[in-house]
């Protein structure tokens, strides 16, 4: 039997089945042996008192008050110890008896109420063999004492046993649950980088370029209706600028290399960039190589790109500056992009930390990707001269050489 104190567990279902088996088997016997053996005393008595035992033995499991309340469950052993008593009084072999009996009184009365009522079981038991013997001895009482030793051992071992079971289920479900919060946490923290990642590629690719498109148009608006020509030329140029932001928003999708790096080197990839601004905005912009080009990580590579696009960006936008200068510099080891521009400047430390908004995220987003790299990056600003970005990657493994872009200085 078991109480909602504890779970029945397989193990302890098998030893119930093997306590009702003995208890029935020892009644059985001391009714045979009464009967047939002329050893057991009184035969009807014997059967009477055995029969009353096994029938309140029986009706306890089947109670729900006593698999839940302590107190009924000692109610209930206390009616059969008065049976048991009986079984004693007519039979000296109802004294086998008490060996169940210290099972049930340590499993339904705890540890001390069990130990209180195994000692007195056992001292019943040892009474009421000395009774029917007409003398006491030492040898008598081993028996019964030694039955309670072996039934609290053992109780008390396996209650041991099972908490110390519970505790090790108890520590794998709170790992399971650890294990299940650390890979939430762990797929929050990708979702939250990956949504930094795309807000960096939106703000640095099809943010810039819309904001060329913008500009495009409005010069076309202001060419209008005198300069035909020249409107036309600024929305030729704002289609090329929408198409290549189709290209980009393609590549989200496809998740694939930007295509301005597309089977091109990095200074390609620049000076078509530069190229780019100078006919889209009017800024002029100069692309310069130093040292040997070689080909470098393609994250690498596309981190440059992107500082480089939203450099320009930035100037294009709030910088009202007549040239811009793109520097990369390969040197042992590292690589360094420079973006100069001769525009109005500004404090660096009045848009340290902000981000979002009208063009705030620009610093944030190239200082995240050198940082992601292990590089560094750094601004240089003051009002009325200029500013000056330049960040520094480690060159990872070196590649072949590439050759330098033909307008290249």
């Amino acid at each position: 039997m078991a109480t909602e104190r504890t779970r029945t567990t397989p193990v302890a279902r098998v030893l119930q089945v093997c306590l009702h088996l003995l208890v029935a088997g020892l009644l059985a016997l001391a009714v045979a042996r009464a009967v047939f053996a002329d050893r057991g005393g009184d035969p009807a008595a014997v059967a009477a008192a055995a029969t009353a035992m096994a029938a309140v033995y029986a009706v306890g499991p089947q109670l729900a008050a006593v698999r839940r309340s302590r107190r009924a469950a000692a109610l209930w052993l206390v009616l059969l110890g008065v049976t048991w008593a009986g079984v004693l009084v007519a039979t000296q072999d109802g004294v086998w008896l008490a060996f169940p009996l210290y099972f049930l009184e340590l499993h339904l009365l705890g540890r001390r109420g069990g130990l209180v009522a195994v000692a007195l079981t056992a001292a019943a038991a040892i009474a009421a063999w000395s009774w029917h013997q007409h003398s006491f001895s030492l040898a008598a009482s081993i028996g019964p004492a030694l039955g309670a030793a072996v039934a609290t051992a053992t109780v008390l071992g396996y209650q041991a046993l099972y908490r110390e079971s519970e505790e090790r289920r108890r520590l794998i479900d709170e790992l399971t649950a650890a294990r299940a919060d650390l890979a939430a946490a762990h797929h929050a923290a990708g979702v939250t980088a990956e949504r930094e990642r795309l807000a960096r590629e939106i703000h640095d690719t099809l943010a810039q370029s819309l904001s060329s498109i913008q500009l495009l148009l409005r010069a076309a608006q202001r060419a209008l209706p005198e300069r035909t020509e020249a409107a036309a030329g600024y929305v030729e140029q704002a289609r090329q600028a929408a198409q290549d932001n189709l290209d980009e928003a393609r590549r989200f999708v496809r998740a694939l290399t930007p295509p301005a790096l597309d089977g091109d080197p990095l200074p390609v990839a620049l000076e078509r960039l530069c190229a780019t601004t100078t006919a889209q905005t009017g800024l002029a912009v100069k692309l310069h190589v130093s040292g040997d080009p070689v080909r470098l990580p393609a994250a690498h590579e596309v981190a440059l790109l992107r500082i480089a696009q939203s450099a320009l960006g930035n100037t294009v936008r709030h910088a009202k500056a007549s040239c811009a200068e793109v520097t990369l510099s390969y040197m042992e080891g590292e690589v360094a992009l420079d973006v100069f521009d001769d525009g109005a400047g500004f404090e660096p430390a009045a848009v340290a930390g902000r981000t979002g908004g009208d063009g705030g995220f620009g610093l944030p987003s190239m200082r995240a990707r050198a940082r992601a790299l292990g590089g560094t990056f750094t601004v240089e600003s003051a009002p009325g001269e200029g500013t000056a970005v330049a960040v520094q990657l480690p060159a990872g493994p070196a590649g072949p050489a590439v050759p330098e872009p033909e307008a290249a200085s």
